[in-house]
Parts: structure tokens; C-alpha cells; sequence
């Protein structure tokens, strides 16, 4: 991964309202040569200056589909890398702070995975669909083959290494319909290796019938599980989100005894007992629409960063949204985008420079690309 960097200088020591200021001059003056990206996660003082706001599916979506010649991602790294992916070469992504990763993707490497993906080839005599003559068409009768599926939530070596294996790149709003997709691929006897996050799998894999018993743990650092894994359709990589951790059944039982009309909506990447126990269970786009089709006068829980749910309480004063985790659970890699390294990037793109640009090295970005067009294509 090659990255153009930008250090931050004066902006630092400006006021707040001179740097919203000073963003929205540089956003007049370059029109539509410019598009700022903001993720859910995101402070309310990065959201007021993105062009467009939405889940990592939905702004993949919006990359893929902008002509401006620089986009502006406040997010997270693999956020602005599939971006980066997903446009022209003459399209420059640039990310306000280098700094600003994601934990969950980071327990995932590729070197872990190609060990996990051969041993499992070779233990359980799946067939890799990279030997296939179409890697992508469906499992022929007695074919059994290992389908890989990675959530968008993981650097862009993983996403090529499932573009090159068959698979595809999911997200939380669209991972039932890639798995229904892959099992088509999979065969009768086939799996699914899914990662990095286990409770994505593990709850998307549940709302489709497949029972606990049908999936197994993969981790990297302990004895493997062969009995499991033979007798596994869907194996989990162990992972997961530090923040979508914290929320617990206690914090739901102990909203319903306070509020007992109380509703209660989490994401995905929540353990499966607090997925269980919500009304509803959905990405961060569904959790929006959740609360904005809600009846007037809802009590609504939410499990999610805490950005999200307190832009959301804002957004609809007929309504009380708050989180369930009453220590409040903050995305701290979200967080390292501020507002003054926003303008940073944006004072040295006015001037033409390629500013804190990420670019994923074309044969990565090529194998990369196939995996993203595939999720496109299936939920399209």
C-alpha cells in the first residue's frame, strides 16, 4: 500500500468556526471537482460538511459511481482503500488522517488466511474454485468447494485474495443475499470461510436457518477444530468489533424493566445473545430507517457508536434514541478524523497536491475490484 502523506500545520491552531469556515469556501470553490464521503460513525462536525453520508455499502456504492476528481473519505482505511479501488485512475481518494484504521480488520492478515485456506482445502478435500474453469459458476453435482467471503471491514490484500479464489465482499446491510449467493457456489457439501467478523457470520448465517452446530470458529493462534470444521457450513474467522462488543443482554433487560415498551435495535456485528434479544437487527442504514419509521413517541434502544445514535436522538425529537451502553461506546478509529484534518487535506488538494492519498497497488486493486463488482452485481 503506497500512501502520499500530509502532515497537519496552522489548521490545528485555528478556532472551530474559522475551520468550518474555511472548509466550506474550499467546498464552493471547487464545486463538483470535489466529494467529501462521511460515514455514520462520524462527529457531528465532520457529518456537516459530507456531501453524502450513509453505511460502508452505500458509500462504496457512491464511489463507484462519482465522476469527481477528488473524493474525501471520512471513515476508516479499508473504507477509503475500496474507494480507491472502485474509481478511475485519474480519480485521487484521499484520507483526513492516516492514522484512522480499524482493530476488527486488523485481526485478519493475508498470510493468516492463505494458512487457513490451504489447510482447510487439504484437511477437508474442498475444492478451490481458482481451479475451476469458472471460479463463479455454481457447484456442479458432487462438487464440494470452499467459498471465501469477506466483509468490507478488511485491507485490500483480503478483498483481491477473494476476488481471486471465486468469492465476494459483503457488508452488514447486503450479507445474507452474498452468502445465499455463495452457497449456491458451495455445493451440497461445500462451506464458507467468512471473515474477519464472526458475529456478522454467525448472525447473518442464523437469520438463514443455519444453526450453531453448522458453524465453526477458525482461529489463527489455537488447535483447529477438525470434527467441527468437517461438519461446519459456514467457518468463522475470530474476530470482531471492539466497540459492537460491549453491548450485553443485561443492557437490553435492564432498558425493558425501566421502559418496558422500550424498542431495541442493534447491529450485526453484536454478539448473537444481544442479537436474539433486540426487536430488530440491522447496518447502520437500517438502523436509521428503523428510527425514522418508529411511531411517534418511541423509546428505542440502540447497539451502536455512540455518534450514530445521538445524531439519530437529534434527528428526531419525537422520539427518545439512546445507546444501550451506558458507558458510551465511541468508534475511537472514527474519532481521528477531525475537522482540522479535514481542511489540512483539502487546503493542499486546492493547490493541486495528491494529499494524504491512498492508492492500493494496481494488481491488488484489479484482484480487489472483481470481489466489489461481484457484491455489487448481487445485490444490485
Amino acid at each position: 500500500m503506497e500512501l502520499a502523506v500530509c502532515d497537519i500545520q496552522s489548521t490545528s491552531a485555528m478556532s472551530d468556526e474559522s475551520v468550518h469556515s474555511r472548509i466550506q469556501e474550499i467546498k464552493q470553490e471547487m464545486g463538483d471537482k470535489l466529494l467529501i464521503l462521511g460515514h455514520h460513525y462520524q462527529r457531528d462536525s465532520i457529518v456537516a460538511h459530507a456531501d453524502l453520508l450513509g453505511d460502508s455499502f452505500l458509500l462504496a456504492k457512491m464511489a463507484s459511481e462519482s465522476k469527481a476528481k477528488n473524493i474525501v473519505f471520512c471513515g476508516v482505511h479499508f473504507m477509503a482503500e475500496s474507494a480507491d479501488i472502485l474509481t478511475s485512475d485519474s480519480q485521487i481518494v484521499s484520507l483526513p488522517n492516516l492514522r484512522a484504521g480499524c482493530s476488527m480488520a486488523d485481526m485478519a492478515n493475508l498470510e493468516q488466511v492463505m494458512d487457513c485456506w490451504d489447510e482447510l482445502i487439504d484437511e477437508l478435500g474442498l475444492i478451490d474454485p481458482a481451479d475451476r474453469d469458472d471460479p463463479t459458476a455454481p457447484a456442479e453435482t458432487g462438487e464440494s468447494c470452499l467459498i471465501p467471503v469477506t466483509y468490507m471491514n478488511s485491507s485490500a490484500e483480503l478483498k483481491a485474495f477473494v476476488g481471486d479464489h471465486g468469492g465476494a465482499v459483503c457488508t452488514s446491510s447486503n450479507a445474507k443475499g452474498v452468502l445465499e449467493w455463495a452457497f449456491e457456489r458451495a455445493g451440497e457439501n461445500g462451506k464458507v470461510l467468512f471473515f474477519p467478523d464472526q458475529h456478522l457470520g454467525r448472525n447473518t448465517g442464523l437469520s438463514m436457518k443455519i444453526s450453531e452446530d453448522e458453524m465453526a470458529v477458525w482461529n489463527p493462534d489455537t488447535e483447529a477444530d477438525w470434527k467441527g470444521l468437517e461438519s461446519s457450513r459456514i467457518i468463522l474467522w475470530h474476530g470482531y468489533c471492539s466497540v459492537h462488543r460491549r453491548f450485553t443482554t443485561l443492557q437490553i433487560s435492564e432498558l425493558r424493566e425501566k421502559i418496558p415498551d422500550a424498542l431495541v435495535v442493534v447491529h450485526p456485528e453484536c454478539p448473537r445473545q444481544v442479537a436474539e434479544a433486540a426487536d430488530a437487527v440491522g447496518s447502520t442504514e437500517y438502523i436509521r430507517r428503523y428510527v425514522e419509521d418508529a411511531p411517534s413517541g418511541s423509546y428505542i434502544g440502540v447497539g451502536t457508536e455512540i455518534n450514530m445514535v445521538k445524531r439519530l436522538n437529534a434527528a428526531y425529537p419525537d422520539k427518545t434514541v439512546e445507546c444501550l451502553d451506558p458507558m458510551v461506546c465511541p468508534c475511537s478509529t472514527m474519532y481521528m478524523i477531525h475537522p482540522s484534518y479535514l481542511l489540512d487535506v483539502l487546503e493542499r488538494i486546492k493547490v493541486g497536491e495528491a494529499a494524504n492519498q491512498i492508492i492500493v497497488p494496481s494488481e491488488t486493486a484489479s484482484s480487489a475490484h472483481v470481489a466489489l463488482m461481484r457484491m455489487l452485481a448481487i445485490t444490485s
